[in-house]
């Protein structure tokens, strides 16, 4: 059975979340501070591995007109990297919003700025990989 992680990629940091191994919920594990490359995928190697994850969801930001930015561009950047990197199916989806969403979240829920900063990313990958959950459950 397939099991998902799914990555928001910042310029500094990187939100990771995955699927339970029903692929029902998705869980936010961690925001990993971006060092390197190789550090970065050693420490998502290690939580490929806990988790045996076998599909990567990537958040592609879109502008709201749905075309790629600057930062879309930076992440397909990383991606191409990944892909020499992990055996892994590297799949994107559509992430506009999810920053947003997850600060609403947050601020909603009286969080504070110093503890938001702390857990955006890993809550916005959350949100990337619950819609990629929701899309499959609606083809099928």
């Amino acid at each position: 059975m397939e099991r998902y992680m799914a990555l928001d990629i910042g310029d500094n940091t990187i939100g990771v979340a995955v699927s339970d191994p029903l692929n029902i919920t998705a869980q936010g594990i961690k925001t990993i501070q971006r060092v390197s490359y190789k550090k970065d995928f050693e420490d998502l190697n290690r939580i490929i591995d806990e988790f045996n994850v076998t599909v990567i969801v990537v958040g592609l930001p879109r502008k709201m007109d749905g075309t790629l930015g600057r930062q879309a561009e930076k992440v397909k950047q990383y991606v191409k990297k990944m892909c020499y990197n992990f055996k892994q199916e590297i799949i994107y989806q559509d992430e506009r919003l999810t920053t947003t969403m997850a600060e609403r979240m947050l601020i909603q829920g009286n969080v504070s700025r110093a503890k938001r900063k702390e857990v955006i990313d890993k809550l916005a990958a959350v949100n990337i990989l619950t819609t990629f959950l929701e899309k499959g459950k609606n083809n099928e």
